[in-house]
């Protein structure tokens, strides 16, 4: 990875995987596959400085994607390279964790989910009314 300009992330059957990871700590410009992926971090990261995005029905073309990174501009690559570097920190796991490496960033992704997440558990047990309708009968 560390040698190659553009690394491949087909979107999986997991919302993240360590592809992106590793790709993004060697400084590999990730070329990612997908119509609807959840990103690590992506309210506070903008990914689109730093990764190229392709539709499924556009990898599935022969030959598109290729032909699309060959003609890539070497200065926008080279932009976009940089702004990889700057945010590859937030990608790397420290022990004992820093400040914005991984894991802060990963605890703070949890933090702002948690509300959301509560909040939908209680919106679901709310209106639990079967159990009445049945017993005034």
């Amino acid at each position: 990875m560390r040698s190659s300009k553009f690394c491949l992330h087909p979107a999986g059957d997991t919302p993240s995987s360590c592809r992106l990871f590793d790709a993004i700590v060697s400084h590999c410009i990730p070329v990612i596959v997908s119509d609807q992926i959840e990103l690590p971090y992506e309210e506070e990261i903008d990914y689109s400085q730093f990764s190229i995005f392709f539709s499924v029905k556009e990898a599935l073309q022969p030959g598109f994607m290729v032909n699309q990174l060959r003609q890539f501009p070497k200065e926008r690559w080279v932009e976009m390279w940089n702004a990889l570097k700057n945010v590859s920190h937030h990608f790397e796991f420290q022990y004992p964790p820093k400040k914005e490496d991984a894991v802060d960033m990963l605890w703070r992704q949890v933090k702002r989910k948690l509300p959301d997440i509560a909040l939908g558990i209680h919106r679901s047990q709310r209106l639990k009314i079967p159990d009445w309708w049945r017993r005034r009968r």
